[in-house]
């Protein structure tokens, strides 16, 4: 038996949250360089945070004894409690949709910085948007799938899918919504970059999109809702092509 509810699963990082720009400055504190946002999407994901190609020797070395690993992690957390952003226009988009009596939403991620949850809140807090409007923040260890997640809080809230949402960055997070029954809402500006998201894995230009300013005029056209707030500019829900390849 199905509620009435409604269901968004928010990511965090390369989604919500500017994670490269957080990163590169992490990376640059310990003397790294992971190189630009275009080559970093580019990597497999076992080279994104030790980063690419080019800089993987020297990274390497830096990164290999576990103290210096774990000084890392330290230095991640301390950046995202105190200087990582949302993106543009993500705080007005979250604030509008916990406004939603009949919605459930929150955030399902895999943050890997020390206690993830509360890194996050400190961020979302720090950036004006109070954590405690969310219906859920879910931390998952890098070995599990998102897919189990969203099934259990699809059935946690008694949703049914065709009126459950998921956004996400990368292609994993598009098998975990549609595996769910979950429509996707895709973006191309986090961990993965366009061409990677369609050539490599398929997934339709129709569903990604390319600012986070589309995104929210994406998901609030989905519920109806129009933006306010001043962040997404005047006119950006007419020049969205949804043909646009």
């Amino acid at each position: 038996m199905y509620s009435n509810d409604r269901l968004v699963i928010l990511d965090a990082d390369g989604t919500t949250i500017d994670a490269f720009t957080a990163i590169d400055q992490t990376f640059a504190l310990h003397g790294m360089d992971i190189g630009p946002l275009a080559r970093f999407q580019k990597r497999r994901n076992m080279f994104k945070y030790l980063g690419g190609l080019k800089e993987f020797p020297r990274n390497l070395r830096k990164q290999i004894a576990g103290r210096k690993r774990s000084r890392l992690i330290d230095t991640l957390t301390d950046v995202y409690r105190e200087q990582a952003a949302l993106y543009a226009g993500i705080r007005d988009l979250m604030q509008q949709l916990t406004e939603q009596p009949d919605l459930r939403i929150g955030i399902v991620t895999r943050n890997i910085t020390r206690e993830p949850v509360l890194t996050l809140e400190r961020l979302f807090i720090r950036q004006g948007f109070d954590p405690g409007r969310f219906d859920f923040i879910v931390h998952l260890p890098l070995s599990e799938e998102k897919l189990t997640a969203f099934r259990d809080l699809r059935t946690r809230f008694a949703v049914n899918p065709a009126r459950a949402y998921a956004c996400g960055d990368e292609a994993k997070d598009y098998l975990a919504a549609v595996g769910a029954g979950m429509y996707p809402f895709m973006v191309s500006y986090g961990f993965e970059d366009f061409d990677r998201l369609t050539a490599r894995h398929g997934i339709p230009a129709d569903v990604i999109a390319r600012t986070p300013e589309e995104l929210c005029v994406r998901v609030l056209n989905a519920f109806g809702l129009a933006p306010r707030g001043g962040s997404i500019p005047a006119g950006m829900a007419l020049t969205i092509d949804p043909g646009r390849p």
